[in-house]
């Protein structure tokens, strides 16, 4: 098994730049695509940006593509998500989750193991 958590949230200026990190604990973690989603107040938890397990390829969400980008580094068991000239309606509270197969899945009910979250505030 796998268990993430994620780190790297804060309040932020619109324009600015974060990135999130999420650490996972076990040796089986190069075995598993990873995905980010977020989930602002009152909405859905939808999908971010995904990585296959080897780092090799990379899946972004339209609202995303351009601004976030998803890496990996398996000798540390940690993924992250930079994201640059963010905007208000970035502002959620920022998860990520692992699959073994396809990656293309953008269901979050599709994905397991989730953190814990990091808040994500973005201010106009």
């Amino acid at each position: 098994q796998v268990q993430l958590v994620e780190s790297g949230g804060g309040l932020v200026q619109a324009g600015g730049s974060l990135r999130l990190s999420c650490a996972a604990s076990g040796r089986t973690f190069s075995t598993y695509h990873l995905g980010w989603f977020r989930q602002a107040p009152g909405k859905e938890r939808e999908f971010v940006a995904a990585i296959s397990w080897s780092g090799g390829r990379t899946y972004y969400a339209d609202s995303v593509k351009g601004r976030f980008t998803t890496s990996r580094d398996n000798a540390k068991n940690t993924a992250y998500l930079q994201m640059i000239s963010l905007k208000p309606e970035d502002t959620a509270v920022y998860y990520c989750a692992v699959r073994q197969t396809s990656m293309l899945v953008t269901t979050p009910k599709y994905w397991n193991n989730w953190g814990q979250g990091t808040q994500v505030t973005v201010s106009s």
